[in-house]
């Protein structure tokens, strides 16, 4: 299937161009030509999650030169579990999406090693391509996991100083080989405008050619539809009911995949977003412009995004913005509140959340102590919480137990460089000046 930019639909590729590209010449972002459409009888008999990506992404796989590797594409990149750990709040039953036991604990290890598997299996330049990405704290670790090691790719993770926490910060450095890091002096917007500059300039391109593993490349969005369509398939076998998603949500990858899902026909009901004091989608959500601005410091550190680059995605699904408004709803969650629900709801369910899974908890408890958490509610937990050890700790009184993976990362030596916030840095810094 071919793919068209969200700012000019004549700016038409195949996906494989799409997936090596990242980044649309115009600076729009890469969408498909169109949807295809599902019914859950047409998953009949697919239970793992291997298996029902193969059969949601077939479509968009079409007359590519990937298609026959397709089934072996999704058994390489899904081949860890997740879980939809059922709970109950006061009565009300309500489930947890544990997207977090991959190679680097992060929801990000799905899209990360799709695309990874993906781009090696395409012809490549003769000088190799080098891979993008900037990182709020998960997604880099994601990407240099799946891409550590392979012949022709290396990866350039930006990060803004100070602004991850420690061990997301070891996991972003601790890999050598074909994987740099650089702590850029800013914010996460500043490290995205960097990559999207890079990706723009067609004489930096030349010399060293370039792709993206953000969610801009479109290679990292669509794998994340296929945990939705899982998720939402086993509970609506179990009740016949839709389920009902809340997001923690920055850069809006993870929500734009969940209402790529719904579109075409999964059993997903509402979408809610939880965003923390970075207020940009919220204000818009609630009616007013769209007002990009400047990041805010946060416990949730990897939804600290002012200016989503998925926005454009979403709006290009509902481009009428009353529709878009009733598409889904988004709602801010401060620190005093991921405090406390990382407190309550280790206590009275036994559960320990990461600071961004907290945010969606608050939400979920908020409609339960106001009497509206009615339907299937399905809390998504995006990160371990052992990655937000000096958060979680001190709140809940006692260690946090490391996943194996995550504890021999940690082992490893950790290097990085310093790179001021612009576009002409990383330029420098590329070209080797």
């Amino acid at each position: 299937m071919d793919c068209v930019s969200t700012r000019d639909r004549s700016l038409r590729v195949s996906l494989g161009q799409a997936l090596r590209e990242g980044l649309a010449p115009d600076g729009g972002l890469y969408v498909p030509c169109e949807l295809p459409g599902f019914v859950p009888e047409d998953f009949a008999g697919l239970d793992n999650l291997p298996s029902v990506a193969e059969r949601l992404l077939q479509p968009f796989f079409e007359d590519e030169p990937l298609a026959p590797s397709l089934s072996e594409i999704c058994r390489e990149a899904f081949n860890f579990p997740i879980a939809l750990l059922p709970l109950q709040r006061k009565g009300h039953a309500f489930h947890a999406l544990e997207l977090f036991h991959g190679p680097t604990a992060a929801f990000k290890d799905f899209g990360a090693r799709f695309l990874a598997a993906c781009m090696v299996r395409q012809p490549q330049s003769p000088t190799g391509v080098t891979i993008l990405v900037a990182t709020s704290g998960d997604t880099g670790g994601a990407v240099a996991a799946a891409f550590h090691g392979r012949p022709g790719v290396s990866v350039v993770i930006l990060f803004p100083d100070g602004r991850v926490s420690p061990r997301q910060a070891h996991q972003l450095c601790c890999w050598g080989g074909n994987v740099a890091a650089y702590r850029v002096a800013g914010e996460f917007d500043d490290c995205q405008a960097m990559v999207k500059a890079a990706l723009g300039d067609r004489a930096l391109q030349a010399a060293r050619p370039l792709s993206s593993a953000n969610s801009i490349n479109i290679g990292r969005l669509l794998p994340q539809c296929a945990y939705y369509a899982f998720a939402s398939l086993q509970l609506w076998r179990e009740s016949g009911l839709k389920a009902d998603f809340i997001i923690p949500s920055g850069n809006l990858g993870n929500a734009c995949a969940c209402l790529l899902t719904r579109a075409m026909g999964l059993p997903v009901g509402r979408v809610v977003l939880a965003h923390n004091a970075n207020l940009t989608v919220p204000e818009f959500m609630a009616g007013e412009g769209w007002q990009p601005r400047a990041s805010v410091a946060t416990l949730a550190s990897a939804m600290d995004v002012g200016n989503p680059s998925n926005m454009e995605r979403i709006r290009w699904l509902y481009q009428d913005e009353h529709l878009l408004r009733q598409a889904l709803t988004a709602t801010a969650v401060l620190d005093p509140d991921i405090r406390r629900r990382i407190v309550a709801d280790h206590r009275e369910l036994g559960v320990t959340w990461c600071p961004h899974t907290a945010t969606a908890a608050e939400l979920h408890a908020r409609w339960v102590e106001s009497g509206t958490a009615d339907g299937q509610w399905v809390v998504v937990a995006t990160a371990h919480p052992a990655k937000f050890e000096q958060v979680v700790e001190p709140l809940i009184g006692e260690a946090v137990d490391l996943p194996p993976a995550l504890a021999e990362l940690l082992h490893r030596p950790a290097q990085s460089s310093r790179l001021d916030a612009s576009p002409a840095a990383l330029r420098a810094a590329l070209l080797g000046a």
